[in-house]
Order: C-alpha cells, then structure tokens, then sequence
C-alpha cells in the first residue's frame, strides 16, 4: 500500500492523528473551517471577549509538510473521500474525525473564525445587559455555562432547568455534592425533574424580558437564555452506505483497534465512533493516540496492535469558571475524585490553551 492518509475532520481527534502521523505519511486534512477550534474554551470566549481569539489555531500551523484541503466531505468509500467542490482525495488510510455539533455557544456556528467572534462578541452583547439567565440544560455545557456567567458577573441570577431527574448520573456522590455546594455559593438555581412547558417566545442568545411556565407549573422571568443540550454526529456524508451503516446516532462501529469495522485501512476517532463512553475531547485525543500507532504499525508492515478500551466510569473535569469546578479521574484504585484547584491547574485556568499552543504555536 501506499502512504497517503487522508483525515477526514480537523478537531481535537483529527488534528492530533494528522499531526502524529506526518512524520511517517503523506498527511492530507480536510476540513471546511479555516482554524482548529478549541471548543472548550466557546463558554468562556462568550463571557470574556478579549479571551475569545485564544481558542482558534491556524492550520496552517499545524503541518509543516501535510497538505490541507479547505472542503466538506461529502461521501466516503474504501479508496477515498469525495468533496462538495466535486474534487476527490484518494487515499491508502482514511481516518474519519469529523465529531459532532453542539447548540451555540458551545460550539462555534461558523467555518470562518472573522465570523465567530463577531457572534460570539454579539451574543455577549446581550448577555451584558441581562440580569435574569435562564439555561436549558444540566449537563456539562449548561453547568459550565452557569460557572462562566457567575465568575464574570456574579450578581446575575442564573437559572438551569433539565427534565433529568439528577445532576450527573454515574459519577460520585463527593463529586455531585461538591457540584451542588458551589452552584449554590453563586447562586445558581437548579430545577431538576421538569421541563418547559413552552419554548420562551424570544431567540436564543438575544436579550428581551419573557416569562416561561415549567411542567411543574412553575413561572420563571428571565432577559435571555440558552440551550444546552442536544449533540448531533457529524456524519451525513455516510448516509449514502458506501463505506459503512452507521446506528440511530450517526455513530460508526469500530473495532477495539478503532478501524471501522469491516475496513482494516479506515479508522474513527471521537464522537463519531459508536465506544460507549461520553464523548469528550479528552477521549478523542486518546483514541487518536491509538490510531496513530496502528496506522504507523501498517506502513511498517506491522499488525496493528494498540487496542482501546474505555473506562469502566465515567471521567470529566468541569470547570466553573477559571477557579472553580469539580472533576473525577482514573486512578489505580478507581474513580478519584479531584477538588476545585486541580480542576483549574488541568483545565478551568486556561481551558487547554496552552495544549494547543504547544500543538499548533501561539495564536495570532
């Protein structure tokens, strides 16, 4: 076989698995933005405008010998990947990385980074002038949110409601109550177990005073609010069958060598691939690791020998803004539980920055 690798998906799985492998291969990325998006640190860009140019990277920067192909997949087959553009990269490897949409402000709405930050400066806009936030969503990007909007300004009144009957199922008791002890420090309002009963009459992200009724029959006044839940895979240029079927999600199946089964020269990585485990950057990063070995094992003329295999737990850290958050972490001896400052020295400080930094160079 040949040399070429062509990876489908420039975020956190795919730009590590590009970068690993250019020294041995010939490194094609495809991806339609013009920068990785460090989209852990979207939250906080909304918060904190002058912070938000740190979580885009050039390309450019990231290959140094590979070639970038500014484009969207549109379907894939055993020998290659074909462009919107109606061009086509042939390839020996193919790696899919194309993860997942979240609801803005988690992620970002645009491929241009010019863009971005004129929404993301826009919806700060509004979130300035509101006093009342109301959230949908309890989960990580809805809690995260909460910790970002209270670090910045405190005397804003928070609210976050989610039809799930408690706050981060599977994870530690020590870990959900020291979640809950530092949302009620900021004062942050947690309604668990009941929904809307109607979606708020303003848009997303725009300022304007409303009032909702929850299912519990309860009213709630707010000036703006966010949604916070609801991924979806990036994986419609699948939908025509020719490489793989995917499950409901739009998830891929993958073996515990990350090929995509039934093709022993495709793999997956992050949030696409069907691993029953969240789908988190910090697990796409890892599965990258592995596809790197196994694809550097093959054009050694090796067998690739470096499996996956997800936790038994789930692990996440959660920042609450730049000094607060709650974390779980493997250790030898099982889950461990990681306090407020550790959760800011490995993540909430910089939110992965200076990873990024070191991957990509320094931003702009």
């Amino acid at each position: 076989m040949g040399r070429t690798v062509a990876v489908v998906g420039g975020g956190y799985g795919g730009a590590a698995v590009a970068k690993a492998l250019e020294p041995e291969a010939d490194v094609v990325l495809i991806d339609p933005r013009d920068a990785f998006v460090n989209a852990a640190g979207s939250l906080r860009a909304l918060t904190r405008p002058e912070w938000a140019a740190t979580m885009f990277f050039p390309f450019e920067t990231l290959l140094t010998k590979g070639r970038l192909v500014r484009d969207r997949a549109v379907s894939v087959d055993p020998g290659g990947v074909a462009l919107a553009s109606g061009g086509r990269v042939a390839a020996d490897y193919i790696v899919l990385a194309t993860g997942s949409s979240h609801a803005y402000p988690a992620k970002p709405g645009s491929d241009s980074v010019d863009e971005a930050l004129d929404d993301l400066r826009r919806t700060h806009k509004e979130l300035r002038r509101a006093g009342r936030v109301l959230i949908l969503g309890a989960g990580p990007v809805g809690l995260e949110l909460a910790g970002e909007i209270t670090s910045v300004w405190p005397g804003k009144q928070v609210t976050i409601v989610d039809p799930a009957a408690e706050l981060l199922p599977g994870f530690r008791p020590e870990v959900v109550d020291d979640l809950r002890g530092q949302l009620g420090a900021r004062g942050v309002d947690v309604r668990l177990g009941t929904g809307l009963a109607a979606p708020p009459v303003t848009e997303a992200g725009h300022a304007g005073e409303f009032a909702v009724t929850t299912t519990a029959g309860d009213e709630i006044t707010a000036d703006i609010w966010f949604r916070a839940y609801g991924s979806s895979t990036n994986s419609d240029y699948l939908a025509d069958g020719r490489l793989t079927a995917r499950d409901p999600r739009g998830r891929v199946p993958v073996t515990e060598f990350l090929n995509v089964k039934g093709h022993e020269h495709v793999y997956a990585v992050g949030d696409i691939t069907d691993v029953a485990e969240a789908k988190m950057a910090g697990y796409a990063m890892q599965h990258a690791e592995v596809v790197a070995k196994n694809i550097i094992g093959r054009l050694n003329g090796e067998r690739p020998a470096a499996a996956y295999r997800p936790l038994p737990f789930p692990m996440m850290l959660l920042p609450l803004g730049p000094d607060g958050g709650v974390g779980q972490l493997p250790s030898p001896d099982g889950p461990f539980v990681a306090p407020p400052a550790l959760v800011s020295e490995y993540k909430g400080a910089d939110l992965f920055t200076g990873r990024f930094i070191d991957q990509f160079g320094p931003t702009a």
